[in-house]
Order: C-alpha cells, then structure tokens, then sequence
C-alpha cells in the first residue's frame, strides 16, 4: 500500500443502500483536471447499461468515475439506461463539469433496478465531500503523500466500495521518470468471480498523471489487456459488466506522448503492463473459493497465439483445477488439456513440470514421487514445453473448490 498516487486525482467509497447493509456500494474516482481516457470492455454480447453509456462518454474529456456495487444493472431495459445516465448527470451536476465528461460502472447481480433514491444521495454526498478535500488530505492530491490503508475518503475506501465476493483490495501502483519529471501511476481492480478472459472480465479503474495523447492511450491499453487480463482465468464465464478505464491527466507536466515508439512510450507502457499484470495476479489468486494460485508457463511454441491458447486450455479445464485443490499429480489431466487446445502438437516432444520438477517428457511418466509436497504449496507453476519454436506465454489461474460452488449455490439468497 506504499505507492504514491498521481497528481490531482481524488477517490472516495461510502454506503448508500445499494447493497448489503453498512457495506460501501458507491464509490467516486476523480480528477481535478481532464484527462484523456481510454477503455475496453466485455465482449459478451448482452452489455450492461453502464457498459453502453461509458462507451459514447469516454471519447470526451473525463472527470470522474461513479461506480456502484450491489446491482449490475444489467438486463434491466429502458430504465436501466436512464438510471446509468442519470448517474453521470448527478454527479456531472455536483462536481460542475457535463455528464459526457463522467463514465458509469457497476457490478452485482443481474437482473435487478438500482435503488435510485438511494444512488442519489449517495451521489450528492460523495461528491460533496470529495469537492470538500484540501490539496494533502489522505494523500489524495499531494504526489507525496502515500496511500493510506484507513482513513476518511482514502482510496482503499473506494475500492471496498466496488467489491463484491472480493476479499482483500487491490491495488498496484508505479514511479517512472520522463526527462526528470515523476510520473505515477496508480491502479485497482474487483474481481473474484465471472473471470475468463473476452475482456475485461472485472472492473479496473487505472490513473496517471502522464501527458499522453488518446491516439497513444487507447491502442496501449488494449494491447497491455491482451497481455494481462486476457491471460487469466477462474471460472470461465465473462460477465455483462467488465470494464478496464485508464485515465491520464497531464499533471505531471512531461512532454506529451503522442507516439507510440520512443524511450518516454517504452517506460510509460510497461509500467501500465507491469500494474496490469499485478492486478492480474491478484484477481486470480483471489478467485471465488481459491486455495492455490496457479501460474501457466507455455514455452516452446511456434507463435505466441498456440501459446496462448494451449495456457488457456488447461487454465479453464475443470480437471486440472480440481486436481491442483486435491493436490493431485495426475499430469494426465495437463496433457489432455494441451491435445485438445486446438495447436498442432508434436507429443514427442512435449515435457510437463509443476513447480520445475519435470513430470512427464514426450507423454512419459517423469517422477512425481514429491508432487504432493508440490501440491500442498500455496502458489504452483505449471510449465509446458512444446517443443516448436520460441514463443511462450505466462497464465494466471486458481483451483477449483468446494468454496467457489458454495458461494455461487446461493449467491442471491
């Protein structure tokens, strides 16, 4: 929780009746001055309301951000638009800015109205407060106060209020130069259930006070989403709601990215990545009713696309996941998964291994005389090696318990 947040940005969480009762359900992610934003979200073909109104806000200039947890909003018809619009324009109204210049994001349960009385209260409080905090209070404007772990409107605040079967917040963040300028960038994520990579599978909210252009920002971040939350799996299922927004306000006052090539660029986007990539892991390794955090590293493949796919095979197959939360080596599980993937496979010279310990080569059986010691471990690597050329990829997942079904058994009632 030791990362300096970006220059002028403000973040606040409360209760305001949407959820369970005294649990923070609204939050409000704010900036001072417009930033450049850019997004992507589910392909899942029904789209929450939210989903459809951020995506005609965010080719303007932004200011905030107003997210609820508790109710997706989603299926939810003529109503369900005017109440995500309706939230921007209350909050455009109280922060003094128009309702293009603010997107919408909520996650909960499908199929249900917001309690709109209680979203506008909520609104004109949070926004009343937020407008309320001086330059240095808990570390939300000044570049060199770090983030708190409590406080009044602190940025944890608003993240509890985003999360729903989450257990921990997540947050990530980093410090890069640009010709002597501090850059900084910060981000959080929700996410534990509904996770399978068609993008963006949860929601993440990212924030910067680099210069940079939106003709640089938008092909960035869908390529850095490709690459890290893309590459991620705990159930297989892909919400109506996921949305990634990265918001950039010029604050730190370096000369403006608007190419993408060149040291500046190069620093700025793998940063971005490296925050993603965090982020990732975590949403993984909280997954609904998770014991293991699981790591698939495919090496050896002939182009990064077999790559990817042979990973997500056996990151999204049942057999393997349950067998990683019976701590049981049945490296036949692994194999299946890689020849039914889709890639032509050479099985001659195929080689699987947990933990570096070799498994199995050209689909014999290696020694797994110490693979329940393996198993037992909190964090597992799976590695496969193809044997066909030099691409690779990393995957995140997690095991598959008896947790995750009791939480989605009755997950409404």
């Amino acid at each position: 929780m030791s990362y300096k947040l970006p220059c002028g940005f403000r973040f606040a969480g409360l209760h305001c009746g949407i959820g369970a009762r005294g649990k923070k359900d609204l939050a409000l992610f704010y900036s001072t001055a417009p930033c450049v934003a850019a997004g992507v979200w589910t392909r899942n073909r029904i789209k929450a309301a939210p989903v459809l109104v951020s995506s005609k806000n965010i080719k303007n200039k932004v200011h905030a951000i107003i997210a609820n947890s508790g109710c997706a909003n989603a299926c939810t018809g003529d109503r369900g638009m005017k109440d995500a619009q309706e939230m921007c324009s209350v909050t455009a109204g109280m922060l003094g800015v128009r309702p293009g210049n603010v997107l919408v994001a909520s996650t909960g349960v499908i199929g249900k109205y917001l309690p709109m009385d209680n979203v506008r209260r909520g609104i004109r409080k949070i926004t009343a407060g937020i407008k309320n905090v001086t330059g240095g209070m808990a570390g939300m404007h000044s570049p060199n106060v770090t983030v708190e772990p409590a406080g009044k409107r602190s940025p944890v605040d608003a993240v509890r209020a985003i999360m729903t079967t989450d257990t921990v917040v997540k947050v990530a963040g980093a410090e890069i130069r640009m010709k002597g300028k501090p850059v900084r960038i910060w981000g959080c994520v929700k996410g534990a259930g509904m996770i399978h990579p068609d993008m963006a599978t949860l929601l993440c909210f990212i924030f910067t006070d680099a210069a940079v252009s939106g003709r640089v920002l938008a092909p960035a971040l869908r390529k850095v989403v490709s690459k890290t939350f893309n590459c991620m799996s705990v159930d297989g299922d892909t919400s109506t709601n996921d949305t990634v927004f990265l918001l950039a306000n010029g604050l730190a006052g370096n000369k403006t990215i608007d190419r993408p090539d060149g040291a500046d660029f190069n620093r700025f986007y793998h940063s971005i990545e490296n925050v993603c990539r965090e982020l990732a892991k975590m949403v993984a390794a909280d997954g609904e009713g998770a014991t293991k955090f699981i790591t698939i590293k495919v090496s050896s493949a002939g182009n990064y696309s077999d790559a990817k796919k042979v990973a997500s095979a056996v990151a999204t197959s049942p057999l393997v996941k349950t067998a990683m939360f019976g701590e049981d080596p049945n490296w036949g599980r692994i194999v299946a998964c890689v020849g039914r993937s889709g890639v032509k496979i050479n099985p001659g010279r195929l080689k699987i291994s947990i933990n570096g310990h070799e498994v199995a080569a050209g689909c014999s059986s290696g020694c797994t005389s110490n693979m329940k010691k393996e198993l037992s471990r909190r964090e597992i690597e799976i590695g496969i090696s193809l044997g066909a050329g030099s691409a690779g990829v990393e995957y995140y997942t997690c095991d598959l318990s008896y947790g995750y079904i009791k939480i989605n058994a009755d997950y409404t009632t």
